[in-house]
């Protein structure tokens, strides 16, 4: 039985500040592990411009908000800043939060979760920016977007900006079970440890 060490850096907070060295940790690891697609949540597009940027010539899909999330009928990420994401080389993908769509509108009516939230709220006691990572790799497998059962890097945010990076095999939302994290880059955590 063979082991293989490798570094996980704990940042002391979560959010915007670990955006710079998150980034920076993610090209390096996906670089030397030669991976292909490059995921990224971006709400205003600023991280995901960035990545776009720093990831040049690789498959960077920039993940973004659905529109009416936030207030009907409008887009948080302007439309100036979507068109440098692409070009930047970038794709962008603007659709429903795999784990937030339908189950959401039942909790906001009827005072109840549903299960694609219980299984967000349960991500999330890894942190949030992992719980990001996980359903944008979901939401570009939907898409066509990542490839199923590829190594792909994702990186997510608490918040705004980014905080998590981690390398996992992308699924389509219907067989989410069959997802699986390879490797965890960076995240929040070992506060007062």
């Amino acid at each position: 039985m063979s082991s293989n060490k490798r570094e996980i850096t704990y940042f002391s907070s979560a959010g915007p500040n670990n955006t710079e060295k998150t980034l920076a940790l993610a090209k390096q690891r996906a670089d030397a592990l030669g991976l292909r697609t490059i995921l990224v949540a971006s709400t205003t597009g600023e991280t995901g411009l960035a990545a776009a940027r720093l990831f040049k010539g690789q498959q960077v899909v920039v993940v973004a908000h659905s529109h009416g999330f936030r207030q009907a009928n409008t887009q948080e990420m302007p439309a100036e800043t979507m068109e440098a994401i692409r070009a930047a080389g970038a794709q962008l993908l603007v659709c429903q939060h795999a784990l937030g769509g339908v189950g959401r509108a039942v909790r906001v009516r009827l005072g109840t979760y549903e299960v694609d939230e219980i299984i967000a709220h349960t991500l999330r006691l890894f942190g949030q920016g992992l719980k990001v990572a996980v359903e944008i790799s979901l939401m570009a497998a939907d898409a066509g977007l990542a490839t199923v059962g590829e190594p792909t890097l994702a990186i997510g945010g608490t918040g705004r900006g980014a905080d998590t990076a981690v390398i996992l095999r992308p699924v389509n939302v219907m067989h989410f079970f069959d997802l699986s994290i390879l490797e965890i880059i960076c995240m929040p955590g070992g506060v007062g440890v």
